[in-house]
């Protein structure tokens, strides 16, 4: 994390300095996760062993094929795709979103007149940057705007909804508040009017069940390192006869929508990843378990920090996350005190994380300038326990008496 720089918490001593060999606890998986120790067995002999290009006709190209074919399998599964042949696997989520968005406008942009696409205000910027582009080259993009806990408006969204859109792109689940958008009625409106349809579900896979086909989704984007998986490798779901145009072109791999040698031993590990992330997915027991480890941490907060609220607490969120505001206390200078402490937590979005900007999400749900600045997002895994909630707790508590003074 950068230093604060002159934030008044740099003037503070943590409350327990962190020592070699002491615990780390960390709630930023939302930026990214740990990989789990299978899924690092699983990719090694890739990298030596069986080192194969999947490409070739000898014995150690086909032994390559047969993994990444495999762990498309698994990722098929993990996504709800009806054949594995609608996985394209890429560099990871913002890859998967941009040829998302470049497989549909491109297309539309040569054969018809639309030229509109419909968003919403709190996406992640690996869809809105790509938009902003798009708006310099003649297409016109409609932001939905949400309420104060983070779901869409729906009467503004379906007014956008016409035969005119050449693209709707949603996310399913806010990477920084973890609210999560009911899109059902999105997708079958979007079919009915013959509308491509997007989800970025790349912080809700491995957190809640997929199920594109039944949303009437056409290109659903995930990212392996989300669900402890390695980094640099995600996967981009198209449906079955959607017709998709390449970002890249240069060979024949991945069905031609996204060309070039496999990563095999990262999609080697995404396939064994997916299967962990789809099991605790689909096991509401599990998922409950997470979700009150949250609500607990939570409680913990509200009841020790006076004039903290939880951003979006009123509507569904994915079980994982929690985003609170420290009255009167800047985010920034919290954050350092709990890293010195061994608290790992961010103030959003990592891939903004360094351009102390107030969080557009927060901002678009009504939050001030002031509030957003105040604001912490907390990220589970599936791995965290009560012990590291309860020691987390400790941290964040002692941390803001002290910089409250």
């Amino acid at each position: 994390m950068t230093e604060p720089g002159a934030d008044p918490g740099r003037a503070a001593r943590a409350p327990e300095a962190t020592t070699p060999g002491s615990p780390r606890l960390y709630f930023d998986n939302n930026a990214t996760t740990a990989v789990d120790a299978d899924v690092v067995a699983s990719m090694l002999p890739f990298f030596r062993e069986r080192f194969g290009n999947p490409s070739s006709t000898h014995a150690l190209g086909e032994d390559a094929a047969d993994a990444v074919r495999g762990a498309r399998a698994s990722v098929a599964r993990l996504i709800g795709a009806r054949s594995p042949n609608e996985v394209v696997f890429t560099s990871g989520g913002t890859e998967s979103i941009n040829t998302a968005i470049h497989a549909t406008t491109s297309i539309h942009a040569s054969i018809s007149s639309r030229r509109t696409i419909v968003t919403g205000t709190t996406e992640h910027s690996a869809v809105l940057e790509p938009l902003e582009a798009l708006e310099t080259q003649g297409f016109r993009v409609v932001h939905v705007p949400v309420d104060d806990q983070g779901r869409l408006t729906r009467a503004r969204l379906f007014d956008a909804l016409t035969r005119d859109v050449a693209l709707v792109t949603l996310l399913l689940a806010n990477n920084e508040t973890g609210v999560v958008n009911e899109l059902a009625d999105v997708g079958a409106r979007c079919r009915e009017l013959g509308v491509p349809f997007h989800v970025d579900a790349v912080q809700a896979a491995g957190k809640m069940p997929l199920d594109p086909r039944t949303w009437n989704v056409d290109l659903l984007s995930i990212s392996a390192h989300k669900l402890h998986g390695p980094k640099g490798v995600g996967a981009l779901w198209v449906r079955e006869g959607f017709a998709c145009a390449p970002l890249l072109r240069g060979g024949s791999q991945e069905h031609r929508v996204r060309p070039g040698t496999e990563n095999v031993p990262a999609i080697v590990g995404f396939g064994r990843a997916a299967e962990s992330a789809r099991a605790f997915a689909h096991d509401e027991a599990a998922r409950a378990r997470l979700a009150a480890l949250r609500d607990r941490f939570e409680r913990g907060i509200l009841e020790r920090v006076p004039g903290s609220i939880v951003h979006g607490a009123a509507t569904t969120r994915v079980p994982n996350t929690t985003n609170v505001r420290f009255a009167d206390l800047d985010a920034e200078a919290l954050l350092a005190l709990f890293s010195e402490a061994g608290l790992f937590a961010s103030a959003g979005s990592a891939c903004h994380a360094q351009a102390r900007k107030p969080s557009h999400v927060l901002l678009a749900m009504g939050a001030s300038e002031a509030d957003a600045a105040a604001s912490v997002r907390f990220s589970l895994s599936r791995h965290t326990t009560p012990a590291e909630i309860d020691a987390a707790l400790e941290i964040v508590a002692s941390s803001c008496a002290l910089l409250a003074g």
